[in-house]
């Protein structure tokens, strides 16, 4: 729902502040006094495109501000801002920080629907016929939907197995030789999981092997051999215990040393059995290095990472099986789909069963506003037919449509085929009216939906949208004053006759409001006319004293 929107040199506008009621909010003025202007407005701030010919004339950018509150949950609302440089560019604002337009199309798009002529393609889309049927009716068709989305899910995924068992059965010539040479290559070699990191580590020690016996054996024999490191340190010690009678620091030297002569033992027994636990076996060693060369093979053919290795292996095995045991399989992907399709096949009978219940009912429904639009025995027909099963899509298995009737003895056609402009108007205000709440957005601009409409179609018209206004905010750019009386809030536009134009938005209560009544009734403020009007608001019950 909008709160509010400020508007600073968008086309004819100067500076504009627009605060629409939550229930009808009626725009009104003479031709050409700017009312676009406040519609471009709404369209910058849901997204739509940007050009710099709506920069008025001398300004150097066009801003439009508005705070959103996007459902009735929304306490914080988005404050949302969108500045167009006389020089086309566009920035954009959500909450303060820098967002894209794709971003502010997410945030605000979603929660305003600009009900215009142009907009009233959308209509014509039999597309979206189906989605106004499935919001209206609720939870039966939401969970069918489901179901079948489901279930088409599993049948296309069933299908693609079926077709990768099949090619797989069918491959012949080099895919096939390759593969069956992959396997014999690296089955020859027959790596184990962990192996090749074992040899990196341990085939260096295996190759040095004389090498590391003869350093461990040369260090034991440094520090405890015959004249080694012991030896001194043990005399230093010695004598150190001996005069440490005379000084006892000279004590503390010598229980130093002493843990480090402890230490220099263990490490000396230490490296002694390092020594003695390298076994040097040429044969091994031979063993080891062709082992590890054969791995490195294996890398360059298949690799680089011995992961590559192994997924390779598990290809090629993958696929031999699948041609050795390829009719088993292919049957049992057969049978796979079979199921999937069977239980789609129910998904769909049992969606095609929900949305048939329901969209005669809508279009009842409809009809009913429709009548009210005085639109004669006019009414809306529901028309469902079956895709063929490789057609179907996350929509469903049929291709739905309203259909337009504008007499009980006529046929039935599409709405792009049979009504005018205002017909499809009204068509899509009734629609509006129906979904209520499920329409799904809050906010509802319509713009021109009273063309060509006059008298008893007026006040009609005037009712049904403010009925509609009792689920939506709605706002309306309307020359009618039936339409004009029934709004909670009534804003109106005029333009100066300066050498640049400025148009100017004012909310407008109390006598101001009767005299724009009046002026919309008969282009003059004459007694009768503002008697006229003044009764006309009375009637309405939105007239207030000021």
């Amino acid at each position: 729902m909008i709160d509010e929107i400020h508007v600073l040199d968008l086309a004819l506008i100067h500076e504009a502040t627009f605060s629409p009621a939550a229930g009808l909010t009626v725009l009104t003025g003479e031709t050409g006094a700017g009312k676009t202007a406040l519609l471009s407005a709404l369209k910058l701030l849901v997204g739509e495109r940007a050009d710099a010919s709506l920069v008025r004339e001398g300004a150097e950018c066009a801003v439009v501000e508005g705070r959103v509150f996007r459902d009735s949950h929304d306490v914080e609302g988005v404050c949302a801002s969108r500045r167009v440089g006389a020089d086309g560019r566009s920035r954009v604002r959500l909450d303060g920080h820098l967002g894209s337009v794709r971003e502010l199309t997410q945030a605000i798009g979603p929660t305003i629907d600009l009900c215009g002529q142009h907009e009233h393609q959308r209509l014509l889309d039999a597309a979206t016929h189906v989605e106004m049927v499935d919001a209206w009716a609720g939870a039966p068709v939401a969970a069918a939907l489901e179901g079948y989305r489901e279930a088409l899910k599993r049948a296309r995924a069933a299908k693609d197995e079926l077709d990768r068992v099949t090619a797989a059965a069918r491959t012949q010539g080099s895919r096939l030789e390759e593969a069956r040479f992959a396997l014999e290559r690296i089955d020859e070699v027959d790596p184990q999981e962990g192996e090749f990191e074992e040899l990196e580590e341990t085939l260096p020690r295996a190759e040095h092997a004389e090498a590391l016996a003869g350093t461990a054996h040369e260090a034991a024999e440094a520090i405890s051999g015959e004249g080694g490191a012991l030896d001194a340190l043990n005399s230093a010690i010695a004598e150190l215990a001996r005069m440490g009678s005379v000084d006892a620091k000279l004590a503390q030297f010598a229980d130093t040393l002493t843990g480090a002569a402890i230490t220099l033992e263990d490490a000396s027994s230490d490296l002694r059995r390092y020594r003695d636990n390298i076994d040097f076996d040429p044969a091994e060693l031979a063993q080891l290095q062709e082992r590890f060369s054969a791995f490195k093979g294996l890398l360059r053919q298949f690799g680089p990472r011995m992961e590559d290795v192994f997924a390779r292996r598990e290809d090629a095995r993958e696929l031999l099986a699948v041609v050795s045991d390829g009719e088993a399989r292919i049957k049992r992907a057969q049978e796979a789909v079979d199921v999937a399709e069977a239980a789609l096949a129910k998904a769909a009978k049992m969606l095609t069963k929900r949305r048939n219940e329901a969209a005669p009912r809508f279009c009842r429904e409809a009809g009913k506003q429709m009548a009210r639009l005085k639109m004669g025995h006019a009414e809306l027909v529901w028309e469902s037919r079956p895709l063929p099963r490789e057609r179907w899509n996350e929509t469903g298995p049929t291709t739905c449509e309203l259909l337009y009737r504008s007499g009980a003895g006529l046929t039935p056609r599409p709405l792009r085929r049979i009504a005018s402009g205002g017909e499809l108007s009204r068509v899509m205000l009734a629609c509006k009216v129906v979904l209520g709440e499920t329409d799904g957005v809050d906010t509802l601009v319509f713009d021109e939906v009273d063309a060509g409409v006059g008298g008893a179609v007026a006040r009609s018209l005037a009712a049904v949208l403010a009925d509609l206004a009792r689920t939506h905010q709605v706002i309306v750019v309307t020359h009618l004053a039936q339409v004009a009386v029934m709004g909670e809030r009534h804003y109106v536009v005029r333009k100066d006759d300066a050498d640049v134009p400025e148009t100017q938005l004012a909310e407008v209560s109390g006598e101001a409001r009767v005299h724009e009544i009046a002026r919309m009734l008969s282009g003059d403020e004459s007694e009768a006319s503002l008697t006229h009007a003044r009764q006309m608001l009375q009637e309405s019950g939105t007239w207030h004293e000021s």
